[in-house]
């Protein structure tokens, strides 16, 4: 049922939000309305022209999404932060596991580390990734940022990056690290979450689709090897329909444990701080 579903505001960073005021009072917005936490997504650029991404626009604002998340670490006090999903193959991985480490301290452990092998072959490419080698990569990149984040420090090889000898300080407040999640719409992406992290996101899923998807996320579980210490696979679903309380026990009756919001009309400030406090009103506090 919907006990303990949880609900969060995804798109901070986009629009109209990217500005930094709207941004602010956003999200402090959603920290008071109960929501459990806030998110941004990842593309550095995006292409233009036949190439373009249809739900994503190249001229609309988009702010970085490892830079968003410092700037709400310190303008929030509660709302978990968290990022789905981070275009791993495309980030230098000992680089971004110190980055996501600072984030972690200066939230005081807020933070939720989505990954997902990225699907724009123009962007990839441009930051040195061929849409062969992604998979590989971010199987291998998340080893190496898990592996600076070990105590020991160990050194680390892999095919694409190596180091011996180094050590990161601080660690992240969570110990071993940040939950992972996994982002994507398809088996590989099923089983990555399966085998390697503590959750999965599903991004603009109707709850038709939602169903049988996590049929098949069930099906997996009983071929695929899960280490214990990952626990349960947490769900999480970016729904496509305007949320009400209905809807939301819905998601949860199918077994989705947390809803990420994005709303529809990211320019209008009226829009989104309506929508805002309507999902804390009749939603977040009624479940």
């Amino acid at each position: 049922m919907a006990d303990g579903l949880k609900i969060g505001l995804f798109g901070v960073h986009r629009g109209a939000q990217a500005e930094p005021d709207a941004l602010s009072r956003r999200a402090r917005l959603a920290e008071q309305a109960g929501f459990e936490s806030v998110w941004v997504g990842d593309h550095i650029s995006l292409p233009m022209g036949a190439e373009t991404v249809a739900a994503y626009p190249p001229e609309e604002h988009r702010l970085e999404a490892i830079s968003a998340l410092s700037f709400l670490a310190g303008i929030t006090s509660r709302v978990r932060l968290g990022v789905a999903v981070i275009v791993l193959p495309q980030r230098q991985p000992l680089v971004l596991a110190k980055q996501l480490t600072t984030i972690d301290v200066l939230s005081k452990g807020r933070l939720i580390f989505g990954i997902g092998v990225g699907y724009v072959e123009s962007e990839l490419r441009a930051l040195g990734v061929s849409m062969s080698e992604r998979a590989a990569r971010t199987d291998e990149y998340l080893a190496a940022i898990r592996a600076a984040w070990d105590e020991q420090a160990p050194d680390f090889s892999g095919r694409y990056v190596a180091w011996g000898n180094l050590m990161q300080r601080p660690l992240p407040l969570q110990r071993p690290g940040p939950r992972v999640i996994v982002g994507g719409s398809s088996a590989p992406a099923y089983r990555r979450a399966l085998r390697l992290a503590h959750g999965f996101n599903g991004h603009n899923w109707t709850l038709a689709e939602t169903a049988p998807r996590l049929g098949e996320i069930r099906t997996l579980a009983e071929t695929v090897a899960r280490p214990p210490e990952l626990g349960t696979l947490e769900i999480t679903v970016t729904p496509r329909e305007l949320l009400d309380l209905d809807t939301a026990r819905r998601y949860a009756d199918l077994g989705v444990h947390r809803l990420t919001i994005l709303p529809r009309d990211l320019d209008s400030p009226t829009a989104v701080e309506a929508l805002i406090e309507q999902i804390g009103e009749s939603v977040i506090g009624r479940l």
